[in-house]
């Protein structure tokens, strides 16, 4: 297929919209689509014009003090969203109404509930949307699921620990902060915690949203100026055995090798920056006179082209949501982390009590 372009209209002006536009504009051999900067849209155009010569230089990209100039902007054909987590629903039905694809940041938004509405509106509308969770599009995910699952290289899969912990000063953030203010999703759980749910879900099961197996969800939270601030999640799944033991903190540091899947012929450890953003891991055989093998996987920039490129094909390819992260995909951890939620005390003003 002839590689296909698109023009991206960026809402938000924050530190993650930072690094996906300067992922499109990296100049890479081997981009399966080209990515164009369109427009940029922030609450205030002094803003947006600030973000496009800092980040977007030379693009021409049109500037626009508010978002809805950006859903109305006849030259966009994708909207990807980059604002807090409480604003990512109203931004994606706004977007779609407008006859917009969307790329919504995780998230995806703050609830099941809310997520349903969004699917509704594209369903109905016949655009593309996805929830951009970068780290399930990475090579180096891809080809480490395919060594678990197809070529066995640990034989039976029996369990995963994850880690992600940040230090984040909680407690002195002012109470506007996104990352204390329950009204705009705050807390470990929805940050950061989903990365480490995510990599519990795609090592102990080979399939994703409606074909995988459901797995008992025990988990406990730590909560604090009524946010989560940390969480501890088991997952686990009685036709197999296997479980899943995944954390997320907002207390300390997760050192650089965050994750430890065991089997019956060996471990793989996996380690990077942090859960989100791995760049290698090591297959440790059971047998002792085995050398551990080391699987790195260098790239430029920070890893955020691979899920752009993949939306790219969908949409030229005429297709509504995307095979590695299907709407019935994001649905389920959404609905994981709302269970996690009720069972530990993080709540939000948006969620229901009904």
């Amino acid at each position: 297929m002839e590689r296909p372009t698109l023009r991206w209209g960026i809402i938000g002006t924050g530190l993650i919209s930072s690094w996906f536009v300067a992922d499109l504009l990296l100049q890479r051999d081997d981009a399966k689509a080209t990515h164009i900067i369109q427009a940029i849209g922030a609450s205030s155009e002094a803003k947006a014009k600030a973000f496009a010569q800092r980040h977007a230089p030379g693009t021409n990209a049109s500037v626009y003090g508010s978002y809805d100039a950006v859903y109305a902007d006849p030259l966009v054909d994708i909207v990807y969203i980059g604002t807090p987590h409480a604003f990512h629903k109203e931004a994606c039905l706004k977007a779609v109404a407008h006859g917009k694809h969307v790329l919504c940041e995780k998230p995806f938004t703050l609830n099941c509930r809310e997520a349903d509405e969004v699917f509704e509106a594209a369903r109905t509308k016949g655009v593309f949307v996805m929830e951009a969770v970068w780290t399930r599009f990475m090579p180096l995910v891809q080809h480490l699921l395919e060594l678990i699952h197809h070529e066995k290289v640990i034989g039976d899969v029996h369990r995963i620990f994850c880690d992600f912990g940040l230090p984040i000063d909680v407690a002195n953030l002012p109470a506007t902060s996104r990352l204390k203010n329950p009204e705009l999703g705050a807390g470990s759980l929805l940050d950061i915690g989903i990365y480490s749910l995510t990599w519990g879900l795609l090592v102990l099961d080979d399939r994703i949203a409606g074909e995988a197996s459901t797995p008992q969800v025990f988990s406990a939270q730590s909560i604090s100026d009524d946010i989560d601030i940390a969480t501890a999640v088991i997952l686990y799944y009685p036709q197999t055995g296997r479980q899943g033991i995944l954390t997320s903190t907002l207390r300390v540091k997760t050192e650089s090798v965050f994750a430890r899947i065991e089997g019956s012929e060996g471990t793989i450890t996996i380690e990077g920056v942090a859960a989100s953003a791995p760049s290698q891991f090591t297959v440790i055989p059971r047998d002792p006179t085995a050398q551990p093998k080391v699987y790195r996987f260098p790239h430029i920039g920070k890893g955020f082209f691979y899920e752009a490129d993949a939306v790219a094909q969908d949409i030229a390819a005429g297709r509504v949501e995307n095979a590695v992260m299907p709407w019935g995909e994001t649905r389920r951890v959404m609905a994981l982390m709302d269970g996690i939620r009720k069972r530990g005390g993080a709540h939000f003003p948006q969620d229901r009590t009904d």
